[in-house]
């Protein structure tokens, strides 16, 4: 059994959630796929504070209740990371960059000594053997571009932690008009059913 995490950040339930729901639809379809859909706007993430950083850097037995309960936030979303096989990232593009919900998110799992660690090498990514997937719903036609930093920027954040094995499924220029919109969304659509082939 192969089990995909997928995770949605757009605020508007727009393009790049169409594209989730399509990956979502066409994996119960396959036999050996397990889903599990994490909402980042609907379970909002508060942005990362110092106490709860904090937290982080103290034993479990010696944690206070309330750092217990600010760690538990990121222990529960690496568990969960870890839990599952594929990890589905569907990304809106937001001034050049990833969502704030999503960005919490990755604050939360990125954490040193737990899913990456410092090395006299530079940093090593500690969680092995996963695959990811950028779903990337745009405006404008950025891929490939100096303006597109959110790619980069997930592949990096990915890459720390030790996922490398990442494929991205662009749908662009989604606002240059109604036909344009169509084609674009009809072949991230068809990219998606290939990679579920690849999953199951």
């Amino acid at each position: 059994m192969t089990r995909a995490l997928v995770l949605t950040s757009s605020i508007l339930g727009g393009n790049s959630q169409q594209l989730a729901d399509h990956f979502i639809a066409r994996a119960a379809e396959r036999d050996g796929l397990d889903i599990t859909h994490r909402d980042l706007v609907a379970e909002e993430l508060p942005h990362l504070t110092l106490p709860e950083l904090g937290s982080w850097q103290v034993a479990a037995e010696e944690r206070s209740d309330e750092q217990r309960e600010l760690a538990a936030r990121s222990d529960a979303l690496i568990e969960e990371l870890l839990a599952h096989d594929v990890l589905v990232l569907a990304v809106p593009l937001y001034n050049l960059g990833i969502p704030s919900q999503m960005k919490a998110w990755f604050d939360r799992v990125m954490r040193a000594g737990v899913t990456f660690r410092y090395t006299e090498n530079g940093p090593q990514g500690l969680v092995e053997g996963k695959r990811a997937v950028i779903l990337a719903a745009r405006g404008g036609q950025y891929a490939g571009t100096e303006l597109d930093s959110q790619t980069p920027h997930l592949k990096g954040m990915l890459g720390l932690i030790g996922i490398r094995d990442v494929d991205v499924v662009y749908a662009e220029g989604l606002a240059l008009g109604e036909r344009q919109r169509d084609a674009a969304m009809g072949e991230a659509r068809q990219a998606i059913d290939g990679l579920v082939e690849t999953l199951a």
